[in-house]
């Protein structure tokens, strides 16, 4: 009998070890399992010792922790969005306007982050929140309604940025931009500031007309002037050169006169000229007197 169990037990023995074998193989793996940590691209993994972040793995890939000491945690590497409650703000020239607005941030130094803020979203989220609308507040109160207004192109949500400045880096947060999604009027009063934005356009309109006419007015007097002096010239020009023209008519006669053959051929001519003109009407008949110049002439041709 003895011989028996001690056959049976070294039967069992490979069982046993084999049992324990895998039992190590398990328990490796899971250790192994435990061991590793898996980061992706788009977060932060903090790795804690008794709950103290000990490092901070940003680049993503596998890399190893020791089990049972050592824990991890996620955090957002990429950028985020918040969505602020609208609210009311007052402008400068006491005008009462709703803004809704949202923000663009992200995790820029996740140790801060841990060590201000918790690690919690929400936390992060808290501090945006009061850190813009006191922002946009301040600006808003420094603008008039119109300004306010004119603003909604960029230029307001840029002023917001420059007056938050580097607050939130304390925090670990970057605030990526500020944009304003509605600023409007309230609905009480926004017909009766639509009404006196438009009288104030219309007067604006009226203004720059009536200092077009007066320009207008100013050129067209300058052009009728430039014109009269122009014409005064041109018809100063004209008569110097009627008179110049006279002038040397009356030299070409009298040197014609001057000369006895010339003399008798232009007196020739101008008693035909003469004659032409009596003759203009339907009678063709001449009368003349024999003591007329004219009748002289012609007596006078051989």
């Amino acid at each position: 009998m003895g011989e028996v169990e001690h056959i049976r037990q070294k039967k069992k023995a490979p069982k046993i070890i084999g049992g324990i074998i895998v039992v190590l193989v398990i328990l490796g793996l899971w250790i192994l399992r435990m061991s590793i940590v898996v980061t992706e691209k788009d977060e932060y993994t903090l790795v804690r010792q008794f709950g103290k972040v000990e490092r901070i793995i940003d680049e993503a890939g596998l890399s190893f922790k020791t089990p049972f000491i050592e824990d991890t945690a996620t955090l957002p590497k990429k950028t985020l969005i918040f969505d602020l409650a609208t609210s009311d703000v007052i402008t400068k020239d006491k005008k009462t306007m709703v803004a809704d607005s949202y923000v663009l941030w992200k995790i820029e130094d996740p140790l801060k982050f841990v060590k201000t803020l918790n690690s919690q979203i929400s936390n992060a989220e808290a501090r945006i929140n009061t850190t813009v609308y006191n922002s946009l507040k301040n600006v808003i109160s420094g603008m008039t309604q119109t300004e306010v207004i004119s603003g909604r192109d960029g230029a307001l949500n840029e002023a917001i940025m420059k007056n938050i400045g580097t607050t939130m880096d304390e925090y670990g947060i970057k605030l990526i931009c500020v944009e304003t999604k509605h600023l409007d009027l309230p609905s009480d009063n926004k017909t009766a500031v639509y009404e006196r934005m438009i009288s104030e356009r219309n007067n604006i309109a009226a203004q720059y007309t009536a200092q077009g006419e007066s320009e207008a007015k100013k050129i067209r007097s300058t052009t009728d002037n430039e014109i009269a002096i122009s014409i005064s010239k041109a018809k100063a020009a004209a008569e110097k050169k009627i008179a110049e023209g006279e002038a040397e008519y009356m030299k070409i006669i009298a040197a014609a006169y001057s000369d006895q053959s010339r003399s008798e051929f232009y007196t020739f001519v101008r008693a035909l000229d003469a004659a032409k003109a009596m003759l203009g009407g339907d009678n063709k008949t001449l009368i003349l007197n024999a003591d007329s110049p004219i009748a002289q002439i012609f007596n006078t041709i051989e």
